[in-house]
């Protein structure tokens, strides 16, 4: 508002702060219906210079009134044209985006840059979190969603801006039937098979080492170990001679 001010009537910024502040004060909101003078006083502002009631100028001098209304309609020309500028560069990027209570969605960690969320920091931090459950629609752009009890000190209502829409895959749900923890609660992973041998020749003695396969669904899934320890930890690994 300044910068408009300061390059169609020259000067400095504060010779136009009265104006801006005037003009900023007695415009109508449209998020709370009215003025804020009105809203703070409960009444709307009575001005020599108020554009709406003409028989109130005659206290100043005609010459001033008319000037001081023309530069407050040339604030609001481009205050006018600044909000069309600005709304035309964020539609472009603004898609219309609405959810059914029941499907799956994914919560954005950081909403704004350099804000950090739900005590995850990091360079290799996760964007999203979830996916969670759709409960219903608040308002027009908001959900409820389903959070976990980890999260049952952060609001379940967000921000359609703040979700991303999850697809279904049933490759993403995993089988934990056959998993067992042990004793100090740490899963452990036995392996399947062996896939490969070979032998690592160091100065004075031969290596020789195994290519555990870990996983029966992801082959890719192994490493090289030591033969005699693994012979040792999982003998049935290894076929008796003769078999």
């Amino acid at each position: 508002m300044l910068r408009a001010c300061t390059l169609d009537f020259g000067g400095a910024w504060d010779d136009h702060l009265h104006l801006v502040e005037f003009l900023y004060n007695n415009s109508y909101h449209d998020s709370i219906k009215m003025a804020p003078f009105e809203a703070l006083y409960g009444r709307k502002y009575r001005s020599p210079v108020c554009w709406t009631d003409i028989g109130e100028r005659q206290l100043l001098g005609p010459e001033l009134v008319t000037q001081t209304v023309d530069i407050v309609k040339a604030i609001r020309s481009h205050l006018q044209a600044a909000q069309d500028r600005q709304k035309m560069w964020a539609d472009k990027h603004r898609r219309i985006l609405e959810f059914q209570p029941g499907e799956h969605v994914f919560l954005k960690i950081s909403p704004t840059k350099g804000t950090i969320r739900f005590g995850t920091r990091g360079k290799l931090s996760p964007r999203y979190i979830g996916p969670f459950d759709i409960l219903e629609k608040v308002g027009n752009v908001s959900y409820r969603l389903a959070l976990p009890p980890t999260l049952e000190g952060v609001h379940n209502v967000f921000h359609v801006s703040q979700l991303r829409r999850y697809v279904s895959d049933p490759s993403h749900i995993l089988d934990h039937s056959e998993i067992t923890v042990g004793p100090t609660l740490r899963v452990e992973q036995k392996p399947v098979g062996i896939l490969d041998r070979r032998e690592k020749v160091l100065r004075n003695r031969i290596i020789p080492l195994v290519r555990v396969a870990w996983s029966k669904d992801s082959p890719g899934d192994s490493t090289w170990k030591k033969e005699e320890d693994m012979r040792k930890q999982y003998p049935h690994l290894f076929p008796k001679p003769g078999q």
